[in-house]
């Protein structure tokens, strides 16, 4: 045997216990989490949205009128260009 040897030999004494237990600890938290997930009550449906008319205009408001009449002549002197 060389002196290198023992240090592995031990890390393997540590690790394969390790690994056979993984499986085990995974398996335990899985079915905890399982379980406290059907513990939950079932949350509720979102509502079905409810929409909401357009507000009626009333009238022509004069400052709007206005800035549509700006963008249209925009929109007419780029298509010229």
């Amino acid at each position: 045997m060389s002196a290198s040897g023992t240090f592995q030999n031990l890390g393997y004494v540590l690790q394969w216990p390790l690994f056979g237990l993984f499986p085990a600890f995974m398996f335990w938290r899985i079915k905890k989490l399982r379980a406290r997930e059907e513990a939950e009550p079932a949350a509720p449906a979102p509502a079905r949205p409810v929409t909401v008319p357009a507000p009626l205009p009333e009238g022509e408001d004069d400052e709007l009128a206005a800035y549509n009449r700006y963008l249209r002549e925009l929109h007419a002197r780029d298509q010229q260009s």
